[in-house]
């Protein structure tokens, strides 16, 4: 029985934990979901949620788009110097960064979602 828990653990077969969850650090249904968010007490990864605003969100409302929107080199630009302050800033404070992930999804779960893996 503990060897098919254990296989389990994390998939859509589990139904005790959430395996999007599991898997992303988020989940669609936030506190609502219907399985357990099991938050390690210690881990080399920092988590932070909605850190990343994305210009692409502006560029949603009618107004921004009367006016074209923005352009992809402009996009790139943000995030490029998101990117370079957070880095230097992550590396500075909690030291040598192995892994940085930052998600541009527009899902209100994902949006704006920060990662970094320490070394």
């Amino acid at each position: 029985m503990a060897e098919f828990l254990a296989s389990i653990f994390g998939t859509e077969k589990d139904r005790v934990n959430c395996p999007f969850y599991f898997k992303t650090g988020a989940c669609t249904h936030g506190d609502r979901c219907s399985r357990q968010h099991n938050r390690p007490t210690y881990s080399q990864t920092v988590l932070i949620n909605h850190m990343y605003q994305s210009p692409v969100n502006l560029t949603l409302t009618p107004e921004m788009q009367r006016f074209g929107g923005i352009s992809e080199e402009m996009l790139q630009q943000h995030f490029d110097d998101f990117f370079e302050d957070v880095y230097l800033e992550m590396d500075e404070k909690y030291g040598a960064v192995e892994e940085m992930n930052i998600c541009e999804n527009l899902g209100d779960h994902l949006v704006g979602k920060f990662k970094m893996v320490r070394k």
